[in-house]
C-alpha cells in the first residue's frame, strides 16, 4: 500500500489531538463533579453543555471557570491525602517542621528530589 510518511505523521498528529481532546473533556467533567460550590442544576447545565456542544462547552468552561480548576484539584488532593492518613492507622502525616525537613532530606538523598527542588521545598517549610 502506498501511504507516504507525511500522511503517517498527519494521522499520528490527528490521533494525538483526538486523545488530548478526550482527556480535556474528561478533566472538565471531573472538575464539574468535584466542585462543591456549584449546585446540582449548575452541574447538570455544565455537563449537558459539555456533552451537547463539546468544543464550545469545554472552551467556555475553561474561560469562565478555568482559573479555579487548579485550586479545586489541589483541595481535592489534600482532602484525599487527609483521608488516606486518617485511614492508615500507624502512618501519620508529618506536621512538625523538623519531620518535614527530615522527609525532604530523605527524598533528596534517595534521588527523588534535585538540589533545586529540595531548596524550594525547604524554603516553603521554613516560611
Amino acid at each position: 500500500m502506498d501511504y507516504p510518511l507525511l500522511n503517517v505523521l498527519l494521522t499520528m498528529m490527528w490521533f494525538f489531538l483526538w486523545v488530548v481532546w478526550f482527556m480535556l473533556l474528561f478533566r472538565v467533567i471531573a472538575d464539574i463533579f468535584h466542585d462543591d460550590s456549584m449546585g446540582g442544576w449548575a452541574k447538570a447545565g455544565w455537563t449537558i453543555f459539555a456533552i451537547i456542544l463539546p468544543f464550545l462547552g469545554v472552551l467556555i468552561y475553561l474561560i469562565v471557570r478555568g482559573k479555579q480548576m487548579g485550586e479545586r484539584e489541589i483541595a481535592w488532593a489534600r482532602g484525599s491525602e487527609a483521608r488516606y492518613y486518617a485511614a492508615a492507622g500507624g502512618v501519620t502525616q508529618p506536621t512538625d517542621q523538623a519531620d518535614q525537613l527530615t522527609r525532604l532530606a530523605e527524598l533528596k538523598n534517595h534521588g527523588d528530589l534535585t538540589q533545586e527542588e529540595y531548596e524550594r521545598a525547604k524554603a516553603k517549610v521554613l516560611v
